[in-house]
């Protein structure tokens, strides 16, 4: 994910920018052996430039741990007459919950995607659908999107899917169209949104919820939460029709600078349930702790992490630990 407003060299009207994000993990499962990885989780090119004053084009690239391949991330024809009225063409990330809206690079823990809730919606490459949308933001504080996106190549179902968001923040408002998981004392934000998306009457929902407030120490408290919903459209296992679920995630960052950022402790509970399958329902439950160090915000951070997940049936236990580094420019 690349929003547009993030530090990218400046090549006259045009700017390019690229993210990496690398770890160590261990994994050890509940009755088998433990494994020790170096991984090259992601690398990403951004572009983006104007052909007009209102008329933008975005396009980005991301490396794919899985097959060693570099795939197209988002190619978007950009529509921008003012707050109120944008249209948005190509492959983008289509109205959805805030996690799938900020993205691993803008997301709060390092193990996001994990806790079979966050952004369960069907997609094509890295949460992304091939689609338009039609978005806008009404005195600052209402945000609202709706769009249609192509069935086949996200679900294999050649119906067309639907999607809407509406978000409303409280407090400071958040501009354009992707959204952040923390904005470290940036802004005070008190948000919640709503999403749906629709194919042939199958469902996908979501209610999430973000609150952030710089303290008079300067500290930062932050508290994400979410529920899910993902009725025959979506979800995490493909064996089962409908999971339900719901998390929340607490941070604090504190005041003190050492050396040449600052330290935030985080943690993390999710519970998803997996329902209607041939095989019996069970239930994932996530917890993770994270001890961040925070340079220069979502540009550079160093992030250790310990994730448990257990399970009730039809998995197996096992945990992570690792640290993991994030650079941005």
């Amino acid at each position: 994910m690349a929003p547009l407003s993030r530090a990218q060299i400046n090549l006259g009207p045009v700017t390019v920018g690229a993210g990496l994000r690398t770890d160590y993990e261990h994994t050890a499962p509940d009755g088998g052996s433990s494994t020790d990885k170096f991984e090259l989780n992601s690398i990403r090119l951004y572009v983006n430039g104007p052909v007009t004053d209102t008329i933008k084009f975005m396009f980005n690239t991301e490396y794919d741990q899985g097959t060693n391949k570099v795939g197209i991330l988002d190619a978007v024809a950009r529509i921008e007459v003012s707050p109120e009225f944008n249209i948005w063409a190509g492959r983008f990330l289509p109205p959805s919950d805030r996690a799938n809206l900020y993205g691993p690079y803008f997301a709060h823990e390092w193990a996001v995607y994990t806790d079979g809730i966050q952004d369960g919606y069907p997609f094509v490459f890295q949460g992304r659908d091939n689609g338009i949308v039609y978005w806008g933001q009404f005195a600052k504080k209402i945000k609202v999107s709706a769009g249609a996106f192509d069935g086949g190549s996200a679900t294999g179902n050649s119906k067309v899917i639907g999607a809407a968001r509406v978000q409303i923040d409280f407090w400071d408002p958040e501009d354009g169209y992707y959204l952040n998981g923390t904005y470290y004392g940036d802004k005070n934000l008190l948000a919640i949104g709503g999403a749906t998306q629709v194919q042939s009457g199958h469902t996908a929902s979501t209610i999430d919820f973000l609150l952030e407030r710089k303290l008079p120490n300067s500290g930062v408290v932050s508290v994400e939460s979410e529920y899910s919903n993902y009725n025959r459209l979506g979800g995490y296992d493909a064996a089962y029709a409908k999971s339900q679920g719901a998390y929340v995630l607490g941070s604090y960052l504190f005041p003190k600078k050492v050396g040449v950022g600052k330290f935030e402790i985080l943690g993390k509970f999710a519970k998803a349930e997996f329902t209607h399958s041939a095989t019996p329902n069970y239930n994932q439950k996530t917890g993770e702790v994270n001890f961040n160090y925070v340079i220069k915000q979502f540009n550079a951070r160093v992030m250790t992490f310990y994730k448990d997940t257990t399970f009730n049936r039809e998995r197996k236990d096992f945990w992570q630990a690792g640290i993991g580094l994030q650079l941005q420019m």
